[in-house]
């Protein structure tokens, strides 16, 4: 029996020096450890067959599916601001495209599946913990309504892998719009290849935007694109206290995805310098300079888009310079409007923006829960304020903001169900948590115990509902629970 996937390839079609073709290398005894098969359904797959042990050698790369045309994509990228001109898929294999129940092309690919023309001596493998980190978070992100790239599936392999110490191998199976990246872009330009860049950018268009085919100057509309939707996903990720930890080029989706779950971290205190990465060691992708970084990216992409702009340099650096110039509005109206909805504000009056960011000053010096504050404002709007107060060091602080923000809210009309009701709708109760992180991976890697696992996904997937019987995931860690370094799953 052949497992059929109804891949329909375009990227393996472009050019040969966009991609590498290679097999995943087998593995020896590979183990199904979850199937998200929710998500197999909507790619036009069978769980049941996936959930076979002939399944699990597909998701493991040790057997092929009919259909699939392998490769590892090329790519460039800044990596904490330093220029590398070719990086590429190191240890990830795209087994191909599939057209989605939603008529969305979606890529399917095998992260860990061995060794690749571009793993710069790394062994192309992954380990257990990284796996289930990006399962757990990718599928949190999607819960949360934050565009992502999907988990399909997590498998052992049977094999050790070698970091500091040996530890179970696994491999994940990531389905994405595309993995084209800002850092594709950047592999040809770096070449001064033009035409590169313009049957990227094609691809790109047809793929993603093809709104824009028809444009009078489809390239400039290409980076406004994008521009908006880096602008909106960034907002997101701070809306609900989400650091990505390593914002290279490599790392920043052209399809307006958050891609590659490695040393990312979600804030337990407010504290806009927070930094949890191990390898940021300058605070580079701290949580508040992600928009920044975020334009800075997307300003390395306009640079590999000139040549398409206009045939004098000066007219398409003041051509890329004007749409550029678009984020910082974008993302601050997306913010804004974020943050009214999370303390309860249907409309925007003068001085709403000051009075959010009094919270958020009040909350950093007082240590206050971010998750948690703005979960329990919706009761404090409700005049019922005692979980919200105990999130600050000192009460008082909050109580002072609280007269001013009610008398603001008293000028709009609704009620406090009303009003409680759609702050819950925006303020997760749930989210994951890098101490409940560590101990699944913890049970995971040394007892092979994934009942943690799963019962932080059943949370997880409900991020925004009450689930009283799962109270203790919304609270934050003890001290002695506290995560202050997360990895690289390198």
């Amino acid at each position: 029996m052949t497992i059929h996937f109804p891949f329909q390839n375009t990227y393996s079609a472009l050019p040969a020096n966009f991609f590498a073709r290679v097999a995943p290398t087998p593995v020896a005894s590979p183990r199904l450890i979850k199937l998200n098969r929710p998500l197999a359904v909507q790619l036009g797959l069978d769980p049941d067959l996936l959930s076979t042990p002939e399944g699990a050698e597909i998701l493991a790369g040790k057997r092929l599916p009919d259909g699939a045309d392998p490769i590892a994509m090329a790519y460039a990228g800044h990596q904490f601001g330093h220029f590398v001109p070719q990086l590429g898929d190191g240890r990830a294999i795209l087994l191909g495209e599939v057209i989605d129940t939603d008529g969305v092309r979606r890529d399917i690919q095998l992260k860990g599946s061995g060794p690749t023309p571009f793993s710069r001596r790394g062994d192309g493998r992954a380990a257990l913990g990284p796996v289930l980190r990006e399962y757990i978070v990718s599928e949190a992100m999607f819960a949360l309504g934050i565009p992502t790239t999907r988990s399909l599936a997590a498998v052992v392999t049977g094999e050790p892998v070698m970091r500091e110490t040996a530890l179970p191998g696994a491999v994940l199976t990531r389905v994405a719009s595309s993995h084209i990246r800002v850092g594709t872009f950047q592999f040809f330009a770096a070449r001064g290849d033009t035409d590169g860049v313009r049957a990227l950018a094609d691809h790109v268009i047809a793929r993603h935007y093809p709104e824009l085919s028809d444009a009078a100057q489809p390239y400039h509309a290409l980076l406004a694109g994008v521009v908006a939707r880096q602008a909106a996903l960034v907002a997101r990720w701070l809306l609900v206290g989400f650091i990505h930890g390593v914002m290279n080029t490599d790392n920043t989706s052209i399809s307006g995805e958050t891609i590659d779950y490695g040393p990312c971290a979600f804030l337990d205190a407010y504290n806009p310098a927070q930094v949890f990465s191990s390898i940021d060691e300058m605070g580079r992708y701290a949580y508040a300079n992600q928009p920044r970084i975020a334009l800075w990216n997307l300003t390395r992409l306009a640079e590999c888009l000139l040549p398409l702009f206009d045939s004098e340099q000066e007219k398409a650096i003041e051509q890329a310079q004007t749409i550029l110039g678009e984020f910082p509005e974008k993302f601050t109206a997306a913010y804004q409007a974020g943050l009214r909805a999370k303390v309860g504000l249907f409309t925007a009056r003068d001085g709403d923006e000051a009075l959010i960011q009094d919270l958020l000053d009040a909350m950093a010096k007082n240590a206050a829960d971010f998750t948690l504050t703005f979960r329990h404002l919706g009761d404090a709007a409700a005049d019922d304020a005692a979980d919200v107060r105990a999130q600050f060091t000192d009460p008082a602080a909050f109580d002072e903001w609280a007269t001013r923000w009610r008398t603001r809210l008293a000028l709009e009309p609704q009620t406090p169900a009303e009003r409680k009701a759609a702050m819950g709708a925006v303020n997760p109760a749930f989210i994951p948590r890098n101490h409940r992180i560590e101990a699944v991976i913890q049970a995971a890697v040394n007892n092979d115990d994934y009942a943690p696992f799963e019962e932080l996904l059943t949370v997880l997937a409900k991020p925004y509902e009450g689930q009283p019987q799962f109270a203790a995931y919304a609270e934050p860690p003890l001290p002695e629970q506290m995560v202050t370094q997360t990895f690289c799953g390198t």
